[in-house]
């Protein structure tokens, strides 16, 4: 068998035939079935799927193409018998570097425990009254916070009602739904009803969204004007997830866990969306019981990069319901509530989704096309984009070969004032806001309408005519993004550096969490690449002012339509889309599937072992 699965290493990577090579030699009577299993939930977590589902796959083939007849699986039964035969595979809570549950899941052993021990954790914070909480309090203070408007659902209000009277507030909001301000005001609410003052931590999946989180809270306490003895008490720091689980650099496991758990009594979490499984589960398994956990994402964004999409699974089934707790919610509001059923989620009545934009107002153009995306309604967004009805949305229709010219001077344009400060030697924080004005994201990383080929487009045509001197690889106003962590330095991947003169010769400046700038010589940086144009995943945690968004050349499975609502949300003031109609309505037709077995284990009645 292992002769077979090597003939489909254009599929499978070195590493899952290996673990197939490993299961083999655990077992050397572990047939085709059981060796094809295990590499398929290796090459699955490699995919974003935490899990393999067997009923979906047993009985098709695989990888068939004119030169080869497919990787052909058994039928499920006699599939899910040959694993449970194997010393490979074991039932939940047994020891084997395989699992199988009884809703036909095949799971790497780790990935298993972790699906397992998030789903208790996060069902306890949810399950657990919060004591001492006086509705009449809690009634004045969100008055006070947010006022009064009873005729209507007010969101924001409701998402801190929830916030205070759980131990588990997840709230889900696309872009200018208010996340921030609103949990500003919940912290502040916390506050208020605290006995004691609460140590607050707030973090974020990468440095970029920790830095725009921190930013965002400064300056939501200036624009809020509540109480300064209040905002005293509320951190204007926020740092990755990493650095406050305590990076161990040689290992998979963080200094704080469950034997020595986070100092915290909350933790705020922004892009949640972001999140893999494994992290989700070592940040609830670092978390003292008695300390909240606010979760703040967009559900319809991209799912992390690492296996799982636990943010959107969080957010299913929500929902207050009509029962006691709706109540509670009703009295510390005093909001008319939407009707709505009881969601199937133990964590339903931990849920609160922000409808309302206040950045975007109804005639925008990025919020009717993010609408459509998430909707994956092609034809609506390919007419509002051919309307010419939005001053803030731009289609570039056709082949590279027909937009290469669009692109460059989009280039040109949107860098303009970049280079133009970059030329002033302006000081670096006026560079970085100005750098930050417009950014060119990409489906893929490699290929003409890649990160890659659109850098060297930039490079080759754009930089030299700006009147940015290029006498080789590193020139004033080269913009870098890291490409692999170095806790040596404190640079990690995403980051991105951007280098100007100094009296001491180049260096690359990089915005520090604390909003403060810092600088290292181009020869010690670790790996890195040109960064004019990035990647749609390496953009979530950013925003900028205009955005072109270049699609593929040919129709992708990585292009998805959860890719092109988290490209079109990325910018604030004008979207442009450049590609072919097809890719775009190919894109918005497939929604992002990954296998899990997380919104089973949350389901009130769970029946799954």
């Amino acid at each position: 068998m292992m002769s077979r699965l090597r003939a489909y290493a254009g599929e499978l990577s070195a590493l899952d035939l290996q673990f197939a090579a490993y299961l083999h030699r655990l077992d050397p009577h572990a047939g085709d079935g059981v060796l094809a299993a295990g590499c398929l939930a290796a090459h699955g977590v490699a995919q974003g799927h935490v899990c393999v589902d067997l009923e979906a796959l047993a009985g098709k083939r695989l990888w068939e193409s004119a030169e080869r007849g497919g990787l052909a699986l058994p039928p499920l039964d006699r599939w899910e018998a040959a694993l449970r035969a194997s010393r490979v595979v074991g039932r939940p809570d047994e020891y084997a570097p395989l699992i199988l549950d009884s809703a036909h899941r095949l799971y790497l052993a780790r990935y298993w425990r972790y699906e397992r021990n998030l789903a208790d954790q996060l069902r306890d914070k949810a399950s657990v009254p919060v004591a001492g909480v006086s509705l009449a309090r809690l009634r004045e203070v969100l008055d006070r916070l947010f006022g009064v408007r009873a005729a209507v659902p007010d969101g924001q209000k409701i998402a801190a009602a929830v916030a205070v009277l759980k131990g588990l507030c997840i709230i889900s909001g696309g872009p200018g739904t208010g996340k921030t301000s609103t949990v500003l005001r919940i912290l502040a609410a916390l506050q208020m009803q605290a006995a004691a003052p609460l140590h607050i931590a707030l973090a974020a999946p990468t440095g970029k969204a920790a830095m725009r989180l921190a930013q965002a809270i400064r300056a939501a306490k200036q624009r809020l004007g509540l109480d300064p003895g209040i905002l005293a008490l509320i951190p204007e720091h926020a740092s990755t997830l990493h650095r406050l689980l305590g990076t161990r650099p040689d290992g998979v496991t963080f200094r704080h866990d469950h034997a020595n758990p986070l100092p915290v009594d909350v933790l705020v979490v922004d892009e949640a969306s972001m999140i893999d499984l494994a992290l989700m589960a070592k940040t609830l398994d670092a978390l003292p019981k008695r300390a909240r956990l606010i979760l703040l994402g967009d559900k319809d964004q991209l799912a992390s990069v690492e296996a799982g999409a636990v943010f959107g699974d969080l957010c299913e089934g929500g929902g207050l319901g009509q029962g006691a707790f709706r109540e509670r919610v009703r009295a510390a509001t005093g909001c008319a509530l939407e009707d709505g059923e009881q969601g199937e989620s133990a964590l339903a009545e931990c849920v609160a989704m922000l409808q309302k934009s206040y950045r975007f107002t109804g005639e925008s153009g990025i919020a009717h096309l993010a609408r459509l995306a998430k909707l994956g309604d092609a034809p609506g967004a390919l007419g509002a984009l051919r309307s010419q009805r939005f001053g803030d949305l731009g289609w570039h229709e056709g082949a590279y070969e027909a937009i290469v010219g669009g692109l460059e001077s989009s280039l040109a344009r949107g860098y303009a004032g970049y280079f133009a400060a970059v030329r002033a030697r302006a000081v670096p924080p006026e560079v970085f806001a100005r750098f930050n004005g417009f950014r060119v994201l990409c489906a893929h990383r490699r290929g003409r309408t890649g990160a890659e080929g659109i850098n060297r487009l930039a490079e080759e045509r754009v930089v030299g005519a700006a009147g940015l001197r290029q006498d080789g690889l590193w020139y004033p106003g080269r913009p870098i993004m890291i490409a692999r962590n170095d806790y040596g330095l404190g640079l990690f991947n995403g980051d991105v550096g951007i280098a100007l003169p100094t009296e001491k010769g180049l260096r690359v400046f990089f915005e520090t969490v604390e909003g403060l700038m810092r600088s290292v010589p181009p020869a010690r940086l670790p790996e890195h690449v040109t960064a004019f144009a990035m990647t749609v995943h390496k953009s979530q945690g950013s925003e900028f002012d205009e955005v072109a968004l270049v699609l593929p050349e040919d129709i992708s499975r990585v292009l998805t339509r959860e890719l092109v609502y988290t490209g079109i949300t990325r910018a604030r003031r004008r979207v442009d889309i450049f590609g072919a109609e097809a890719t775009l309505a190919a894109g918005l037709a497939q929604p992002t599937v990954r296998s899990s077995g997380l919104r089973d284990r949350l389901r009130v009645l769970n029946s799954v072992s």
